[in-house]
């Protein structure tokens, strides 16, 4: 059950925090002691305070990521008490409070842990891998420039929103975190879904789904097996459902693969 200060006085917490130096050291947990703390921070601003205390004292500060602490970018990810994000349901680590905690807690704080996702430093891991994903699914070859009319393109509403749910995707990674195989089925999922509903994706729909399902699974991401902890864990609420719909298309897409007609590459001839 997730405690909730619902006064202003200030909390004090115990922190457990993962530091490891370097990619190719080892790591350990270490404790910190949070004390005076305002409940309406956030709690990547709780972690500034530590490492304002730590630098104080001339210690390494706590490395984590962070860009925009306002739960748009995914950059900020952190598994906090052993869920992707901390304890709420779809919210950003940057969106969580301390108000989220009691006073005198022990919170546990690690970085995101899978094989495709290893740790650069402390709380950050390398979470490249979803963008070689990405480049692999190549770019759409409709005519960019000047913006056509809004009705040009005809794109039915329930398309249109199911489109716009999968292009939320910020790409924390939370899926790959809270999945015990490691699975980015969640993720790539959302990347096919959000161009193979529109018009303008489906030139590439095909070699794109193709392409991503293979580069995941060669940088060793793991299979899907249905306990849906990915979407649970999603900050913007993504459903399990894309998955389905990419299972469908990838398996279409394949029939059409095998049974294409491969050309002549020696130009023909007797």
């Amino acid at each position: 059950m997730v405690a909730h200060t619902t006064s202003t006085k200030n909390l004090s917490v115990t922190l457990r925090v993962w530091r490891q130096p370097a990619a190719d050291q080892p790591g350990r947990f270490v404790e910190y002691a949070a004390r005076d703390l305002n409940p309406n921070m956030s709690f990547l601003e709780m972690l500034d305070v530590v490492n304002d205390a730590l630098e104080a004292k001339g210690e390494d500060p706590i490395a984590f990521a962070h860009d925009c602490r306002e739960g748009i970018c995914g950059t900020c990810s952190l598994v906090i008490n052993g869920k992707p994000h901390g304890p709420h349901k779809g919210i950003a680590s940057c969106q969580t409070y301390m108000r989220s905690f009691a006073d005198g807690d022990v919170i546990v704080v690690e970085p995101y842990r899978a094989k495709p996702f290893p740790v650069i430093k402390d709380l950050i891991s390398d979470r490249s891998a979803f963008d070689a994903i990405q480049q692999a699914g190549g770019f759409i070859t409709v005519r960019s420039g000047s913006a056509c009319d809004a009705n040009a393109i005809p794109v039915p509403k329930d398309e249109a929103d199911l489109a716009m749910d999968a292009a939320q995707c910020i790409g924390c990674g939370a899926c790959v975190a809270a999945c015990k195989n490691a699975s980015a089925m969640l993720f790539v999922s959302a990347k096919v879904g959000h161009l193979g509903l529109l018009p303008q994706g489906q030139a590439e729909r095909d070699s794109r789904v193709l392409a991503m399902v293979s580069k995941m699974d060669e940088l060793g991401f793991g299979n899907c097996t249905n306990q849906y902890e990915c979407s649970a864990a999603c900050p913007k609420l993504i459903s399990h459902d894309f998955i389905a719909r990419m299972n469908r298309d990838y398996i279409s897409a394949s029939f059409r693969q095998a049974f294409k007609p491969k050309s002549n590459a020696s130009g023909g001839g007797a």
